[in-house]
């Protein structure tokens, strides 16, 4: 079974997994530091390093200064080497960034540019003449807030920026432009990575003729959560061209010609698409585009059990034949989901997002419970929150520091060091030393449920069986999981009562794993009785 099937992938946002240096800001010599963790203590299976290349840090990162070199914040070329040469001396895969959608406006491509209209890489970007009143060329606007143009006042023209102006979009359609970010991937599959996480993918390619937006009149919101102005226009023409399609062509072949049987590299794509038929779409008619388009339906759903079942069954129901699902609950972009649902339910999150059909996406601290930590406006850092005032849009809560142990700065930077947002409160529960020989932490539960999924066939390779009972509550969620003779059974309770889920003509067996970790072993006959908050795994004769 090829390995991004089987594995399960931790993202680090290295700014915040640990400092070595003393900075505040963590770095790559700090994750080196912590592989053993990764890989022994926890046991994922691969990595995913969010953007560490040089950057002026208008958006941490997701503004490329340098495609193919280390910022010195995270350390060096020498640095990254090592630490893919040490995670996979431990069998841990590495995959990192890919940000195709803009560089930053100090790249030497767009220095160059917007040197003149006459620019070697004029057509590396986006540029359009203003229309006859100055105004920009059309009404499209910028996830970050205002409009998606900015005049160049030396050339006369305005440039496109999906997102801050700091971060002009590459014109995709220019076959000098293709062929170098194309490069980019070559540059970093040389140096031994295992993958990619393409960010924000289906921005690449839009209407070439640049036409306006309709208006949102259902205003709905674009994504899972409002964003202001932007949720007033229906983004048909500046995202998700068909032409986009090309593209992912294009970037899977780089992928297929560098890799061997048995060490296939991995290409996953970020795209807020709900619409599941939509989203597998990006799979391509003959699975020749992205092994993994990013769900993140699970975002987008009431945690309630009828409501996330609904989501999973049409995700499976809209998969293409020989396509890989996928689920991701939590990342820098979005709040914690022990914030959202609580800790108790963060337990149940837990297990589901684990055994599941399908690759999981663990954020890193999530395996211990972490929340959203409040960052006071003096301390704010995120541009998206003071772009967009008033909406809640910073990300800074859910990107604060690990938590390794209760001491100064949670063990994530050496004592004297400030990290660059606040740990915050309850470090001395929520952190690994605490949790790691806690027999009833979050820390114990995910590692039981990494090995569970490990040692199971029916959890890492096997079918996946949604299961509709008059016995079962409306309150829990039951599905089944089997490959050959394994199988098990999965019963999920997102209330906070007691219930029992009654099976006739359904045999269990062993009670592998509890949410709450204080009870395993053979059944009776009967159903399966469920405290508040509970989920099982189960086997069946």
């Amino acid at each position: 079974m090829v390995w991004w099937r089987h594995d399960v992938v931790y993202q680090i946002y290295p700014r915040s997994f640990r400092d070595s240096s003393g900075d505040g800001v963590g770095d790559l010599p700090g994750i080196l530091e912590k592989l053993d963790y990764l890989a022994e203590v926890l046991g994922v299976g691969a990595v995913w390093i969010s953007p560490f290349f040089r950057s002026p840090m208008a958006d941490f990162g997701y503004d490329v200064s340098d495609y193919c070199d280390v910022d010195p914040l995270f350390g060096t070329l020498a640095d990254f080497d090592r630490l893919v040469q040490e995670a996979h001396a431990r069998g841990l895969k590495v995959i990192v960034d890919y940000v195709p959608n803009h560089t930053s406006d100090q790249h030497p491509w767009f220095v160059e540019s917007r040197a003149s209209r006459e620019a070697l890489r004029r057509d590396f970007y986006v540029w359009r003449d203003p229309k006859p009143d100055g105004s920009p060329p059309n009404n499209w606007l910028s996830i970050f807030g205002g409009p998606a143009w900015e005049l160049d006042d030396a050339t006369g023209q305005y440039y496109l920026h999906t997102f801050l102006k700091q971060q002009p979009d590459l014109n995709w359609r220019s076959p000098a432009a293709r062929a170098a970010m194309l490069d980019v991937l070559r540059f970093w599959l040389a140096r031994g990575v295992d993958g990619f996480r393409i960010d924000a993918f289906h921005f690449v390619m839009k209407d070439p003729e640049l036409r306006d937006n309709p208006p949102n009149v259902a205003t709905h919101a674009a994504f899972h959560r409002g964003l202001g102005a932007y949720d007033l226009q229906l983004h048909v023409h500046d995202v998700a061209h068909p032409d986009l399609h090309d593209v992912l062509r294009d970037v899977r072949r780089v992928l297929d010609d560098a890799g061997a049987e048995g060490s296939e590299r991995v290409a996953i794509g970020e795209a807020h698409i709900y619409d599941p038929q939509r989203l597998c779409a990006y799979y391509g008619a003959a699975l020749d585009e992205l092994h993994l388009p990013f769900n993140f339906g699970l975002l987008n759903a009431a945690w309630q059990a009828r409501a996330v079942r609904a989501v999973v069954d049409a995700y499976e129901a809209a998969l293409p034949p020989g396509s890989w699902p996928n689920y991701v609950l939590g990342n820098h972009d979005e709040p914690r989901i022990a914030s959202r649902v609580g800790e108790d339910q963060a337990r149940i999150a837990m297990m589901l997002l684990l055994t599941l059909r399908g690759t999981p996406t663990l954020y890193y601290g999530d395996e211990l419970g972490m929340q959203d930590v409040p960052v006071p406006p003096d301390q704010a850092q995120d541009p998206w929150g003071k772009n967009v005032e008033g909406l809640g849009l910073g990300r800074d809560p859910e990107r604060t520091p690990m938590r390794w142990d209760a001491g100064p700065s949670a063990g994530f930077c050496p004592p004297a060091a400030v990290p660059w947002l606040p740990v915050g409160g309850d470090v001395d529960r929520i952190n690994v030393a605490a949790q790691r020989d806690d027999p009833r932490s979050m820390l114990t539960l995910t590692r039981r449920l990494l090995a569970l999924r490990r040692a199971r066939e029916a959890l890492f390779a096997g079918a996946y069986a949604s299961v509709d009972h008059e016995g079962i509550p409306e309150t829990c969620y039951v599905f089944t999981r089997e490959a050959g003779g394994d199988r098990v059974l999965v019963a999920l309770n997102f209330s906070n009562d007691a219930c029992e889920v009654r099976l006739p003509g359904v045999r269990l067996g062993e009670l592998l794993v509890s949410t709450h970790l204080d009870r395993e072993g053979e059944l009776g006959e009967g159903g399966l009785a469920l405290r508040p908050a509970e989920g099982c795994v189960v086997t069946l004769r």
